[in-house]
């Protein structure tokens, strides 16, 4: 683990970012942090992991921990989760995680090997649900707790040639409707946003809502500040009119 401090510290539990990367990841991060949460940041790429940390830190005046995490393999998850858990009451998990192959490009059915497709159910499904299981009991006995799932346009779609993540997703999204139908009940908000569309990366840091851009959004990509606040609105949703599951695309300009 890698701690990041700045001076201020949080009043609020702990929000665990699963999957962090660069672009959603961050932003989700940064949104989280920027209203009064200890951050939990976690990934394979510790590396990479701890220049975020520092990064938000800095930028947000909080703490921020970065953690190594292989969500394709449950002993890491209970051994990330229990330095996690260790920081404090974890109030928000949100699980961006998937497995990325070396190519986008289709793969023939004919052709796609079994550790390939083990892999990304593994990272995309079994992943969230250790995850889940770590961070539930907490939620339950304080009545309290949101955890978001993310998944994808494949969520919804078979697409040919992406079967390995078409079921990674497809399960995942049965994975957060089983859930919430058992625990919203018992106080804890879970739901699952399905992002349709390519996240914009950022061209440069700076406050929250302030970066510079690759592209304004007119190309159909989307700005993952705006994802993030989205995700930040679905935490501090009234309970009474809980959203479980959501699908965000970008609206490209209309030219006349």
């Amino acid at each position: 683990m890698i701690r990041s401090m700045a001076s201020s510290s949080s009043s609020r539990g702990i929000a665990a970012i699963v999957g962090v990367g660069p672009k959603l990841g961050r932003s989700v991060a940064r949104k989280f942090a920027h209203e009064g949460y200890t951050i939990a940041i976690l990934s394979r790429d510790l590396g990479r992991l701890s220049s975020l940390a520092e990064e938000i830190a800095r930028e947000e005046k909080a703490q921020v921990f970065a953690i190594r995490i292989d969500c394709s393999d449950s002993k890491s998850v209970r051994d990330a989760f229990e330095t996690v858990l260790s920081l404090g009451f974890v109030e928000v998990l949100v699980y961006i995680a998937y497995y990325q192959p070396l190519s986008w490009n289709p793969t023939c059915f004919q052709h796609l090997h079994v550790d390939t497709f083990h892999k990304s159910l593994a990272v995309s499904t079994v992943g969230a649900f250790h995850c889940a299981q770590q961070v539930l009991p907490g939620m339950v006995e304080r009545g309290k707790g949101t955890i978001i799932f993310t998944g994808c346009s494949a969520s919804l779609i078979g697409m040919a040639g992406y079967s390995q993540l078409c079921c990674g997703k497809f399960a995942l999204r049965a994975l957060a409707q089983c859930l919430a139908r058992e625990f919203q009940p018992q106080g804890v908000h879970i739901a699952h946003v399905i992002i349709d569309g390519v996240v914009n990366p950022l061209r440069q840091s700076g406050s929250v809502g302030e970066q510079s851009r690759e592209g304004g959004g007119d190309d159909g990509t989307m700005d993952p500040d705006a994802l993030a606040q989205t995700y930040w609105h679905l935490h501090v949703q009234d309970r009474t009119a809980w959203t479980h599951e959501m699908d965000l695309r970008s609206s490209p300009a209309i030219l006349f």
